[in-house]
């Protein structure tokens, strides 16, 4: 099997699969508990939070677990938009987030909250400009995601949220940051970045779990109510192995961070290369000049977006799973719906290419000789699937 569609998920380490199991074993207490067994939870719950906290240059306390991405999205927009209210109703996203910041978002819309959207350039980024425009009195929120999901365009997230910070220092800044988290460089407190959300399972770690980075004073409410486990934000009896294991699979992400990045960027680099040779091909979501390693790494290292014109995505993917070639037609969040891509149409994707994009996705465990297999099936599948359907 040629694994590549790791922005759905990845590939569990052995070493997070066995620490878990350990776990499991071993530490089965509730962290609640106040006799030794639940001390010993406990202190698994704390290594988790060190480890995250050391690679974010932050407090432990503030680490917030929960059950992925899509929770963090939701505690965060929700939970801030709601505890900021008196302030204002005014809220700033993308046309280009992912369904759980989207749709949270719409959901506060419903509730009488203004949200503004903005558009993205044809790389697939938030302008600056259109950002500074869109503050005003009102604003309370702007959620703006650090690498899109089926693109792999890279917001200068840091440079976005100096702007809101300039204009007012209240506004809460959101970033998801579930395909960045593991790839790029992430220092929230330096990045003037209020809340950062992160999924397990995007990072060799196990699904179900994952955590938001709440800065200290921010103000935001739960959206899940019990116990009052970790301080009151998310109740529920911690989910102790899970938190093991996101806690692992984060130090393994940045414990090789150079090596790993500067290798997926040159594999990407090569990729594309080859994929540009290939007769009516586009790659998409890159940075002003397409053909340079510098505009390549401008975007995310391990996400490649491509339109093979006159062919079906749905078709191409089949026929490469059947080489055992593992891509994706889009997000898997939204994949099995007939819409058509957000991304896709907010970049200015021609429109007869909308059905005709793979997104290619790779990992630390991703090899050159992978790539040439698929570029292989590719230059195998492609002519086959076009003169079927120009007949």
């Amino acid at each position: 099997m040629i694994y590549l569609d790791n922005s759905a998920t990845t590939r569990t380490y052995d070493e997070v699969t066995e620490y878990m199991s350990e776990v499991t074993r071993e530490c089965f207490g509730n962290p609640s508990s106040m006799h030794m067994a639940g001390v010993e939870a406990e202190k698994v719950v704390r290594t988790a939070a060190e480890r995250i906290a050391g690679i974010l240059k932050c407090d432990t306390k503030e680490i917030v677990f929960t059950s992925g991405g899509t929770e963090s999205d939701n505690l965060a927009i929700i939970g801030s938009a709601l505890a900021n209210r008196r302030k204002g109703m005014h809220i700033i996203t993308s046309k280009t987030e992912h369904p759980a910041v989207k749709e949270s978002v719409k959901h506060l819309e419903d509730e009488g909250f203004k949200v503004t959207y903005l558009d993205v350039t044809s790389d697939g980024r938030v302008d600056a400009d259109s950002l500074r425009g869109a503050l005003c009195d009102e604003t309370i929120l702007v959620s703006i995601m650090h690498v899109n999901n089926e693109i792999g365009s890279l917001n200068d997230i840091a440079r976005l949220s100096g702007i809101v910070k300039e204009f007012d220092p209240s506004i809460i800044f959101h970033t998801d940051a579930v395909q960045s988290f593991g790839k790029t460089e992430l220092v929230p407190k330096k990045m003037k970045i209020d809340l950062v959300s992160v999924s397990a399972h995007k990072i060799h770690g196990p699904k179900g779990v994952g955590f938001l980075y709440v800065a200290g004073g921010t103000k935001i409410n739960p959206v899940i109510f019990g116990g009052g486990q970790q301080k009151g934000l998310r109740s529920g009896t911690e989910n102790v192995p899970g938190i093991a294991g996101v806690g692992l699979a984060s130090k393994l992400a940045y414990d090789n961070f150079d090596e790993n990045t500067n290798r997926l960027y040159d594999l990407k680099s090569y990729f594309i290369r080859q994929l540009q040779g290939l007769p009516d091909v586009t790659v998409n979501g890159l940075f002003e000049e397409k053909d340079t390693d510098e505009a390549i790494r401008q975007t995310a290292p391990h996400i490649i977006s491509v339109s093979f014109e006159d062919v079906r995505a749905e078709v191409l993917l089949h026929a490469l799973e059947s080489k055992g070639i593992y891509v994706s037609s889009g997000s898997a969040c939204s994949s099995n719906r007939p819409a058509k891509s957000a991304t896709l149409t907010a970049i200015g994707l021609d429109q007869k290419l909308l059905d005709s994009t793979i997104r290619f996705s790779m990992s630390p465990e991703t090899t050159k000789e992978e790539l040439d297999e698929t570029l292989a099936a590719l230059t195998d599948e492609l002519p086959k699937l076009r003169r079927y359907t120009r007949r």
